[in-house]
């Protein structure tokens, strides 16, 4: 079943794998090999740098911001994915039926199907944190201190990992529920900004505030970033395990 998957799906993986090493190139170029140059461009600014430092700045992180924007939202494209083809066209067609006919019981059938890619998504997506955290932190100087910007708070940790999963997951049960591809995609899609739009305007009230000194103002000061990253990673992996584990009881209950 794994190898089916893979001959399958092969065209989407292969896309995906490839964003995946684009994004990443694009980082190693741009803290490996083009900061000494973006400094040098600050250094031929002359007397009054200025707007030319700001512009040479804003250039060189609007690139590494740009790499975890995309990667980021690529969980909507994971659930369309998962929704669309992986789930909903396979229903829709007859395929999984006629799999169902050749000692492949419908739970190994959903079990293999989402097995490959959730690996992917596993891998790939840990090798893109870990080199993302690299390039962040290589040229703190040619970098903004906006830690709490939404994609680089969640490319700096393994909540960039939950989210494809739990939009592998919510795909999976739109597409068991639905059985059809298009209205599995939409509905995963939406689904998805749902739950990323209500964490992200939430995400300053998963760990308590501190005190700023004088304005008698509360604040989240950087050493915040890890207990709201991981309370707000659990809470997508836990919406992750209660829509794969729905779309299993789903397809028990509709198949007999």
């Amino acid at each position: 079943m794994p190898w089916a998957v893979l001959r399958l799906h092969r065209a989407a993986l292969a896309v995906w794998g490839a964003f995946l090493l684009a994004t990443i190139g694009m980082l190693v170029w741009e803290a490996g090999i083009n900061a000494d140059s973006v400094r040098d461009r600050i250094a031929a600014c002359g007397h009054d740098p200025g707007l030319c430092r700001i512009r040479a700045v804003v250039d060189y992180g609007g690139t590494i911001g740009w790499a975890s924007t995309l990667v980021y939202y690529s969980f909507f494209a994971v659930a369309a994915f998962a929704g669309g083809a992986l789930i909903g066209r396979e229903l829709e067609n007859g395929t999984a039926q006629l799999a169902w006919t050749q000692s492949v019981s419908p739970t190994r059938w959903l079990a293999a199907t989402l097995a490959v890619p959730a690996v992917l998504l596993v891998a790939g997506g840990t090798v893109f944190v870990f080199v993302f955290r690299w390039a962040w932190a290589a040229n703190r100087d040619l970098m903004g201190d906006d830690w709490t910007f939404n994609d680089v708070f969640a490319a700096r940790g393994p909540a960039l990992v939950a989210y494809g999963l739990c939009a592998l997951g919510v795909g999976a049960l739109a597409g068991v529920v639905l059985r059809r591809s298009l209205p599995a995609l939409g509905v995963a899609c939406g689904v998805m900004y749902l739950i990323n739009h209500n964490l992200e305007k939430s995400r300053e009230d998963l760990w308590p505030t501190v005190a700023s000194g004088g304005s008698g103002g509360q604040f989240h000061p950087e050493s915040h970033y890890w207990p709201m990253h991981l309370v707000e990673t659990g809470i997508v992996l836990g919406v992750a395990v209660v829509a794969t584990g729905a779309a299993f009881w789903v397809l028990r209950r509709r198949t007999g």
